[in-house]
C-alpha cells in the first residue's frame, strides 16, 4: 500500500494564534492548554485570554520540560478531571508530541501551535518519547494527523535564530532520507510505500532550504517577518513534516537517537543540530560525491550547525563511545534498516570519525 498523511487543517500567518479561535471551537469548546512557563509568559496567557473571550474554557497546564510516559500520563489526569475535550499543545517539539500523546489518551481532538520553527513535530502522526533522564525511548504512532495546526509566523520571528536553524537542518534531513527510503523501496513512518507526493515535498523542502534559508534567518535575526521567513517556517513544519512522515526516515534520525545514549554537554545541543551530524554521517555511509557532501557542510556552517566533533561536545570521546551511538542507532524497529544496504554499530562509528577527519581537513 502507498499512504499518504497530514493534518486536517494547516494555517500559517501573522497572527495566527488569536485570529482562528472559531477553528478551534469547532473541535471543543473545553480545551486544556499545555505550555511550559517561559511560553506562557511570552504568549500563552494572551492566547488563553483570547481562547476565553470566545466563550472557550480553558485549563492551562504547565509542561515540565521532557516528553515522557510519566509526564503524559499526569496531564491526562489532571486533563480528565477537569473534562476537557480538546488539547491544545503551545510550544516546542516536545511539548507538542505530549499533546499529541495526552489528546491520543484522551480520545480528544488536538490542536498543534508551535511557537518555534525548530521541529517538524506539529504535522505528524507520532510522537517521540524519552526517559524521564532525556535518552531517546520509542515512537508512539497514533491512527490520525492533528485535527489543526496553527502557526504564527510573528511569534515564530520573535524566537531565537538558533531554533530556526535548527529546524532548517532538521528539515535537511527529510529528502535525504526519503531518497535513501525510496531507493530500498522501504517503508515510510506510516508503514507503508511511499507516495509520489510525499517524495515530491520532501524534495520541495531540501529545494526551499537551501534557497531561503540565509535571509530567513536574517529575517529572524531582525525580529521581522519577511517572504523567505514565511517559506523556511512552512518549510521547516509542513513540508519537513509530511514529508518525512509519508517519505520516511532513514539513517540521520537514528544518529540523532544514538547520541541520546552519551552523556555530557551533547546535550546541550538542539534536535535539529543532533540531526545535522547525524545527515552527515549517512551522507559519508552513502558515499556520496564530495560535491555533495561539501554543499551541505558550508551550507550548516553558514547557519551555524556543527560539524565536527567538537562542534558536537565529542572531541574527547572514544572509539567506544561512538560504538554506543551506534548500537542505539541500529537497535531492532530503528529507521536505519529502511537504508538500502545493511549498517553495522561499527559503520555508525566510522562514517561519525570519518566525517568529522573529513571537515577538519578542508
Amino acid at each position: 500500500m502507498r499512504t499518504f498523511a497530514s493534518p486536517s487543517r494547516y494555517i500559517q500567518g501573522e497572527d495566527a494564534l488569536f485570529e482562528n479561535a472559531k477553528q478551534i471551537l469547532n473541535l471543543g469548546n473545553h480545551p486544556v492548554l499545555l505550555c511550559d512557563n517561559t511560553v506562557y509568559q511570552i504568549v500563552g496567557k494572551k492566547f488563553q485570554s483570547c481562547l476565553t473571550r470566545y466563550g472557550l474554557h480553558v485549563l492551562h497546564v504547565s509542561f515540565n520540560g521532557e516528553a515522557s510516559d510519566n509526564e503524559i500520563n499526569r496531564v491526562a489526569a489532571l486533563a480528565e478531571k477537569d473534562g476537557a475535550d480538546l488539547v491544545i499543545g503551545l510550544g516546542g517539539g516536545k511539548t507538542i508530541d505530549s499533546a499529541k500523546a495526552i489528546a491520543d489518551l484522551l480520545g480528544s481532538p488536538v490542536v498543534i501551535a508551535p511557537t518555534i520553527a525548530s521541529t517538524d513535530a506539529p504535522t505528524s502522526a507520532l510522537s517521540v518519547i524519552y526517559t524521564e533522564e532525556g535518552a531517546f525511548e520509542k515512537y508512539i504512532f497514533y491512527t490520525k494527523n492533528p485535527d489543526l495546526v496553527l502557526v504564527d509566523s510573528k511569534v515564530i520571528a520573535q524566537a531565537p535564530k538558533r531554533l530556526l536553524a535548527s529546524g532548517i537542518a532538521d528539515g535537511l534531513a527529510t529528502w535525504v532520507e526519503a531518497r535513501a527510503v525510496m531507493q530500498a523501496n522501504g517503508e515510510t513512518m506510516l508503514g507503508q510505500r511511499q507516495t509520489l507526493a510525499g517524495a515530491a515535498i520532501a524534495q520541495k523542502c531540501e529545494e526551499t532550504l537551501f534557497a531561503d534559508g540565509l535571509q530567513a534567518l536574517a529575517a529572524c535575526e531582525a525580529q521581522v517577518v519577511t517572504p523567505a521567513l514565511e517559506h523556511i517556517i512552512e518549510a521547516n513544519t509542513l513540508l519537513s513534516g509530511v514529508g518525512f512522515e509519508s517519505g520516511g526516515l532513514a539513517a540521520a534520525h537514528a544518529i540523532h537517537n544514538g547520541f541520546t545514549a552519551l552523556i555530557g554537554d551533547i546535550h546541550h545541543l538542539t534536535h535539529g543540530e543532533k540531526v545535522a551530524y547525524g545527515t552527515l554521517t549517512q551522507l559519508f555511509l552513502e558515499n556520496h560525491p564530495k560535491e555533495e557532501l561539501e554543499k551541505y557542510i558550508r551550507f550548516y556552517q553558514k547557519i551555524g550547525m556543527p560539524t565536527t566533533l567538537a562542534e558536537m561536545h565529542l572531541e574527547n570521546a572514544s572509539y567506544d563511545d561512538l560504538l554506543k551511538v551506534g548500537k542505539q542507532a541500529t537497535i531492532e524497529g530503528e529507521t536505519i534498516h529502511q537504508m538500502p544496504f545493511k549498517i553495522s554499530a561499527s559503520d555508525v562509528a566510522a562514517a561519525i570519525l570519518a566525517v568529522d577527519r573529513y571537515v577538519n581537513s578542508l
